[in-house]
């Protein structure tokens, strides 16, 4: 495989686990490692963060080493403002297409998410959350709006897995997906709506309590 399809790999790899938390702010990566984790070379990989870094998920230091992007209380709220924009938009124009296909990999998308939590598997809890996400954004039919959602590098809004309160923080993503999934049958826009509100205001707070412990 050529040297820049090999950072396209490590790219996608690191940009995936940072929009997904298992890569938190602060987290070291150390291009040996992720050279051996993924059996490329050091360019490769060096080429892969100078390109998360333009898109400004991660950041070199002073005395070298580069590092996981951490979010500000700013960034919180921007990154909170800018999902109500996008996903709501998605949710209206999914409902107008009805897309059956698009409401039934979501109902699968769910089946995975509790699958994953129940087996104690949070990193592809993650996974599957940003998934759900992405699959709303990719129901809408428009293909624009795909790409902004894409190329906006919105994270998930999550405890970092160590925590004692992320268990409870998943069991009510799960309950909160699965009523908007509902909603969809039942083409209730406006109790999905809010449900998808609810959801990430609630994930709002969770962000801001972590970001101001860390602090």
């Amino acid at each position: 495989m050529k040297e820049n399809s090999l950072a396209s790999l490590v790219y996608g790899e690191i940009r995936k686990k940072i929009l997904a938390n298992q890569l938190t702010g602060g987290s070291r990566l150390a291009e040996n490692t992720w050279a051996n984790k993924l059996e490329v070379s050091r360019v490769a990989v060096r080429e892969a963060l100078i390109r998360l870094s333009g898109e400004g998920l991660v950041e070199f230091g002073e005395k070298g080493g580069c590092f996981v992007r951490s979010i500000t209380t700013e960034d919180v709220k921007e990154i909170r403002e800018l999902r109500e924009i996008l996903e709501l938009g998605a949710l209206k124009l999914l409902f107008k297409h009805r897309n059956k296909e698009v409401i039934k990999e979501l109902e699968q998308i769910c089946g995975d998410f509790s699958s994953m939590v129940e087996r104690g598997y949070h990193s592809g809890a993650c996974e599957a959350d940003v998934k759900f996400h992405e699959t709303l954004i990719k129901g809408s039919g428009n293909a624009r709006l795909m790409t902004i959602y894409t190329n906006s590098n919105i994270p998930l809004f999550h405890f970092k897995l160590s925590s004692s309160g992320h268990v409870n923080d998943y069991s009510e993503t799960d309950t909160e997906h699965r009523r908007i999934v509902e909603c969809l049958k039942n083409n209730d826009l406006e109790a999905a709506s809010q449900t998808l509100l609810q959801h990430l205001t609630r994930g709002e707070k969770l962000m801001l309590e972590m970001v101001l412990v860390e602090s």
